[in-house]
């Protein structure tokens, strides 16, 4: 089979936007997401959320079903953006919702905005895991919570892509791989604690009748989650 072109992550999600829902929809997404909710608190009432990276929305609308008062979605790509807005328009949001073109590594929201800070399967697109990580800590209250995932690194190196089908044609975003021991260095330099971490499987019941993917990922963790604390 043909390797897909690789594309820049913002060239990639203006392709993909269109066909990207607000929901996690293929078996990896699907572990990563069960894994980032087991995390998030089952009451986010009187909270104020950012969501970094908020694609299409899937954790703002998870937020706001728990309650969160203050919504923020930053993502760096415009059509993913107004995705985002036209599936949170289609719900009755009892928030003050913002969405806000931005990179995560130059967050533009002010220092301490949130309660609790979301980046899901996001700081793979980043080279430098420190200086995001050091923005999402910016942007979050002291004593407040960062919940991240990302693809698990095990699968970068056996060759899978962040791939998607777009006009008829197959691409992949470009997707840098950061190891537990990158994040453990760059938080304990930021002082965030590390409060658990999770490395969600596969579910075979998730997968599609007739799906072609390598055996292998029933054996791996596919995604790797983290609960930070802020100091």
């Amino acid at each position: 089979m043909t390797r897909p072109a690789v594309l820049e992550p913002e060239a990639a999600y203006a392709l993909w936007a269109a066909s990207y829902p607000a929901h996690a929809h293929n078996p990896v997404m699907q572990a990563e997401e069960r894994a980032m909710l087991a995390l998030l608190p089952g009451d986010l009432r009187e909270q104020a959320v950012l969501d970094a990276g908020c694609g299409s929305g899937r954790y703002l609308l998870h937020a706001a079903r728990r309650g969160a008062t203050r919504l923020t979605g930053v993502d760096l790509s415009l059509p993913m953006l107004e995705r985002a807005y036209d599936e949170l328009a289609q719900v009755r949001l009892d928030a003050e919702l913002t969405l806000l073109r931005g990179s995560v590594v130059e967050l533009p929201v002010e220092d301490a905005r949130a309660d609790l800070t979301i980046s899901g399967l996001v700081l793979g697109h980043i080279d430098d895991l420190p200086r995001a990580l050091a923005e999402l800590r910016r942007a979050t209250k002291p004593g407040g919570t960062l919940l991240c995932s990302d693809f698990h690194p095990t699968g970068h190196a056996l060759g899978w892509l962040r791939d998607f089908k777009a006009n008829g044609q197959r691409y992949a975003a470009r997707h840098t791989p950061h190891l537990y021991s990158h994040w453990h260095r760059a938080c304990a330099a930021l002082d965030l604690a590390i409060e658990e971490v999770r490395e969600p499987m596969l579910d075979p019941a998730d997968i599609p009748a007739g799906a072609r993917f390598d055996p292998i990922a029933l054996d791996v963790p596919v995604a790797l989650v983290f609960r930070l604390r802020r100091y």
